[in-house]
C-alpha cells in the first residue's frame, strides 16, 4: 500500500500493492486524473527514504524498485519545475497547486531568493489569503498573523504590509 498526499484540500489517495508493482507514469496519470490536473510538465511524485532524502519518483521504471522501504509508502505531488511565466498558466488547480508549492517552500526556507523578490511573493501569499488591503479590516500589524518565512524581521514583515497596501491593487 502506499498513502499518496496533496497539496490539495488536503486530499489523499490509498493505492493498492498493484499499483505500487505498475511503473511510476501509471500512479502519476492516476493523481493528476483524481485532481482532474492538466497541465502536468510542472509536476512530479517526491518521496523520502528512510534516511530522509528527498526523491523524484522515476516514471519510467516500477514504483517498488524504486522504494529502499518496507510498505507502506508515502509520497506527495509537487511541483518539480517552476513554470517560466506562472500568469500564463491555464487550469486554475494547476495555478493553485503552484502557489501551493511556492508558500510551502518559502515557509520552509527552500525557495531561495533575493529579499525583495521573497517580499513581494509573501505580499501574494497575503493577498490571496485575506484579499486587498482595506483599512478597516486590516489594522497596524495585520500582516503579523502570518507565518512566511522560517524566521523575519520586522522590517521585512513591514515591507510586505507596504507592498500589499499599496503596489497589489
Amino acid at each position: 500500500m502506499a498513502l499518496l498526499s496533496f497539496p490539495h484540500k488536503d486530499s489523499a489517495i490509498l493505492a493498492t500493492m498493484s499499483t505500487i508493482n505498475a511503473k511510476g507514469q501509471y500512479l502519476f496519470d492516476l493523481i493528476c486524473h483524481h485532481l482532474n490536473l492538466l497541465e502536468k510538465d510542472y509536476f512530479g511524485i517526491r518521496y523520502v527514504d528512510p534516511d530522509k532524502q528527498r526523491h523524484w519518483l522515476e516514471f519510467t521504471k516500477s514504483i517498488a524498485k524504486q522504494m529502499k522501504s518496507q510498505p507502506p509508502f508515502t509520497m506527495c505531488l509537487r511541483v518539480k519545475f517552476y513554470p517560466p511565466d506562472p500568469a500564463a498558466l491555464k487550469e486554475e488547480i494547476t495555478r493553485y497547486l503552484v502557489f501551493l508549492q511556492v508558500k510551502r517552500d518559502l515557509y520552509h526556507g527552500r525557495l531561495l531568493c533575493k529579499t525583495s523578490d521573497a517580499a513581494l511573493l509573501a505580499a501574494y501569499i497575503l493577498q490571496a489569503e485575506i484579499g486587498d488591503y482595506d483599512p478597516g479590516k486590516h489594522p497596524e500589524g495585520y500582516s503579523s498573523k502570518f507565518q512566511f518565512f522560517p524566521k523575519h524581521s520586522e522590517k521585512l514583515e513591514r515591507r510586505i504590509a507596504e507592498i500589499h497596501k499599496t503596489e497589489l491593487m
